[in-house]
Formats: structure tokens, sequence, C-alpha cells
């Protein structure tokens, strides 16, 4: 089948694929940027699961609009941990002019930078949904033209403060984008609050009257939604007649494998913590480039600190203590981007950072909601156990396999083949090997050994044959810190541990993030 044509230049510093194209062109015939056969909307949704380009297709309509002299000021309004990614994506892709700033610090802060968004080029303003609530007042004074909702499912309960500020917000507008994975999976009765921010007149202002009008209430005390048969035809036309599907099934154009770095900030306090190790680290490299040890002591070192055979390995070839002194306090940072520190010599682990459990909250319930199933993997007992009390906390059924685990087919096969189990968990040097995960088509790095072969061996877990659809892999990488670092030394199969060695030897400190 041929390539669609964009009805309009898509705006964009990449190669659209064919579903972002007909995507672009949907939203283009909805907004009344081109003519088309019926009234246009003002509002349009796209659902996209993650991995199909729901940013860069909303990307290339803000630049249309703005091109076409529609609009010049865009709220962006997503989750928290979120907010980055459409700084980076607006800087990859945007092929026209714009001026973005995150909203973030003190409310006074936002409130600030918002007052000085003026004029041209095209103002773009990215929010999170607790703030924009919150500071509702002042951006209805900013006076957006545009209104982007993405995660859109996190406005879906009617009567919460955020989904009440995105509504009246929303009623301003002259445009707005709904942007989620799917508005409904078991839940229809999600959609109310998610259409009343695109258009109230899909599907009215009342949630009583339309929860009386598509569902029968049923169960203990009448209190549990259930679609009525007669409705469902009726919901679904309303629903679709301003939303544009898009599946990674469907995607075929799509490639095999696709990369996400999902950048982290580390909270103030975190990132003291971890800046003072990295200096105290490094300047006490030199100590232990001087003290004595012979290969077996080094050894049980490495095996203490929970480092893998192959990187005990690659250790034990270097002449010099320093390889184990890098890997060893390497081992400390890495804990600390988890969010975690201590527990050396049997001691207490301390809590000391929740942004990547946060980031992973929302990806979580972006997969979930789009009725797919997720895999996680990460390097740290501590991680994997607040992954497991997360998911226990929201209710979500998982698979799990980390050492110690004893029926590790049991826990592949209810993933695999039981569809109440939504989430596997493993842990990367136990999980990477033996393991057929390809119920899940995303799979979310949370923490990263530095072992070559148990990363390609962990990713291929989903990646392999059965899998009906092209695999997205998400890396949790908090930003300048030695994440950065480590995952590229994977991605360029780049030998680490000689890596900081070399930077060492050139004076450099190692554990200085980027590179």
């Amino acid at each position: 089948m041929e390539q669609p044509k964009p009805l309009l230049p898509m705006p964009i510093k990449a190669a659209p694929y064919k579903h972002q194209i007909n995507a672009f062109n949907f939203v283009c015939e909805k907004l009344g940027l081109v003519p088309f056969k019926t009234m246009p909307s003002a509002c349009a949704a796209l659902l996209m699961e993650m991995g199909t380009g729901k940013t860069i297709t909303s990307i290339a309509v803000a630049g249309a609009l703005y091109q076409a002299g529609k609009i010049r000021r865009v709220l962006v309004v997503a989750p928290l941990s979120i907010l980055g990614v459409w700084r980076e994506e607006f800087e990859k892709f945007a092929d026209f002019d714009y001026s973005l700033a995150v909203l973030e610090g003190s409310a006074a802060k936002k409130i600030d930078t918002l007052r000085h968004m003026r004029g041209s080029p095209l103002q773009v303003a990215v929010i999170n949904y607790e703030s924009a609530w919150r500071l509702e007042k002042e951006l209805a004074a900013w006076n957006p033209d545009m209104i982007i909702a993405d995660e859109g499912h996190k406005i879906k309960t009617h009567n919460i403060a955020a989904s009440k500020a995105m509504h009246r917000l929303g009623a301003r507008a002259r445009y707005r984008l709904l942007l989620t994975g799917t508005v409904i999976t078991n839940k229809a009765i999600d959609v109310f609050s998610q259409y009343k921010f695109l258009n109230p007149a899909i599907f009215g202002q009342s949630f009583y009257v339309f929860r009386n009008r598509y569902f029968d209430m049923v169960g203990y005390g009448n209190h549990t939604p259930v679609l009525k048969k007669s409705m469902e035809q009726d919901l679904m036309k309303r629903l679709h007649s301003v939303a544009f599907r898009a599946t990674k099934a469907e995607c075929l154009d799509l490639p095999e494998t696709t990369d996400i770095v999902r950048y982290v900030e580390l909270e103030s306090a975190a990132m003291k913590i971890y800046r003072d190790l990295v200096r105290d680290s490094y300047a006490e490299l030199g100590k232990g480039d001087r003290r004595a040890a012979g290969g077996n002591s080094r050894t049980n070192q490495l095996q203490d600190d929970g480092f893998s055979a192959r990187e005990q390995g690659s250790a034990n070839t270097e002449s010099s203590i320093t390889v184990t002194n890098i890997l060893t306090r390497l081992l400390r940072l890495s804990q600390i981007t988890g969010g975690f520190i201590g527990g050396d010599e049997g001691g207490p682990v301390q809590r000391v950072s929740t942004a990547k459990q946060e980031a992973l909250e929302d990806i979580i319930e972006d997969v979930l909601q789009s009725g797919k199933k997720l895999a996680v993997m990460a390097r740290f007992i501590p991680e994997i156990n607040a992954i497991c009390r997360l998911l226990e906390k929201k209710d979500i059924r998982y698979s799990l396999i980390m050492g110690g685990v004893k029926d590790r087919e049991e826990q592949v096969s209810a993933f695999q083949n039981d569809p109440e189990v939504q989430v596997f968990v493993g842990q990367i040097a136990t999980a990477g090997l033996g393991v057929t995960l390809t119920a899940a088509s995303t799979m979310v790095f949370y923490s990263l050994d530095y072992s070559m072969s148990n990363f390609e061996q962990a990713r291929a877990r989903i990646h392999r044959v059965g899998q009906k659809e092209n695999c997205t892999y998400l890396y949790l990488t908090a930003k300048s810190t030695v994440d950065e670092k480590v995952l590229k030394a994977l991605r360029d199969k780049a030998d680490l541990a000689k890596m900081l060695v070399d930077d060492y030897r050139s004076g450099l400190n190692p554990f200085a993030a980027g590179g």
C-alpha cells in the first residue's frame, strides 16, 4: 500500500511513518485546517499506544496551526515525570520557530515564567496536572489558544480538582488535543471526563446524566457501572467521532525495536547526596590505587558488592586495584539513582529518592490503560521490592523472578497466559536467561547492571520468536548522573570498566555524568 501524503506540510525534522501522516491528516481535518465533509470540531483525541509517536504528531499539528496563523500560545499539561520529554521532543523534531518553557520550581517561579511568555514565536508552556489546577487562574489569564492533555487518562475521574480545572481551561481554548494509549480499557465510564475536556457536546456536561444514559449500576450497593448493550454502539460512535486510533500491532512500518530514554530528575536532597558521593569517591580512588590487594581478596570484594561473574572477570584482568575501586564506587552511585543508599555490611537501606518510581508509575498506567502488559527489569533488590510494593498498592497482579525465586516456570507461565497478571518484574542478572516474555512488547529498564551480555539477554526476553508486535524499550535515566554513562556504554557495546579506568588515568573524574 502506497504511503499517504500529508494534507498540509508536516513541520517536523523527521520522515513520518504512515500512521503518523494519517493521524496528522485526521487532526487537521477535525481542527478545520483543511476542508472536510463534516463540520470541524476544534478538538481531537490521539489514541496512540506508547512508541507510535503521539508527541511528534502533536508537535506537527501545533506547528501547522501556528504556520496557518491560528495559534500563538500552546499549553501542554502532562504527568510530572514526562515534562522533560516535551522539551526534548520539540528540540528534536519541531521545524518551526517556537519558545518552550517547562513550568517548574515554586508557584511564584512558574507564574513569573508564564508572564514572560509573550509575543512571537509560538509560545509553548509545559506544566504538570497538579500545578495546572493550582495555577488555573494564571493559566486562564495567559489565554492559551491550544491545550494538549498528555496521558489524558490522568483526568478520567470527573470530580477531582485536576479534572475540573482541565474542563474549565478546555472550555476557554480554541483547540484541544487529548493524548493517551486509549480512553477506555475495561471501564467505559472513564470516557466522560476526558471527553468533557475535549468537547462537552459529545457526552454532555453532567456525569450522572451520562452514567444513567449509558450504564446500568449493578453489584453490591449498585456501585458498579456496566455498559448497556443497547448503548454500546452509540457510545463507540461518539467516542470515535473525534478520535484517531493506532496500535503497535497495526503500525507495520515501525522499526522492530524502539529505544526511548526517559530522563528523570533526582530531588535536590538526593542530588546533593549523589554529588557528595561523586566527590568523595574520586578523592578516595588514589587511596585505593595505593592499597595492596591480591586477586582473591579483590574477587571476594566484588562478590560482596553484587557484581556479576563477568564484571568480576573484567576487573580481575586489570593489574591495578583501581578497577575494583571504580566499579565498587560506581555501584554505590547507581544505587542512589535508583533511590536507595546503604546496606553495606548488613546496615540499613535508606530511601533517598522516588523519582524513578514516579516515572515508572506513569508508564505502568499508560501501558495498562492500553490493555497491554509490561515487563520491568531492575538490578538492585531494594528497587525490586519497591516496585512490587507499588504494584500491590495499586492492586496490579505481577510475576516476579529474582534471586531466591524457585517457581520460575510458574511465574513466567502466569505472565504469558493469565490476562489478570499484567506486569513482569525481573532482576536483570537472574531473569535474563531462559525466559520468554512475549506477552509484553514494552520493557522498562529501571536500572542497569554493567554486563553487556546481561543487557542484551534481558532485551531479548520480549523481542523473540512469538512476538507479534514491535518492541519498545524505555530506560529510566537519572539526569546528570552515571546512569547516562552506563547506558551509553551498553548501547555502544563499549567496555565500561576500561572506559572508566582510562578516564581516571587521563586525570578525569570517571564518575562525572554524560560521556
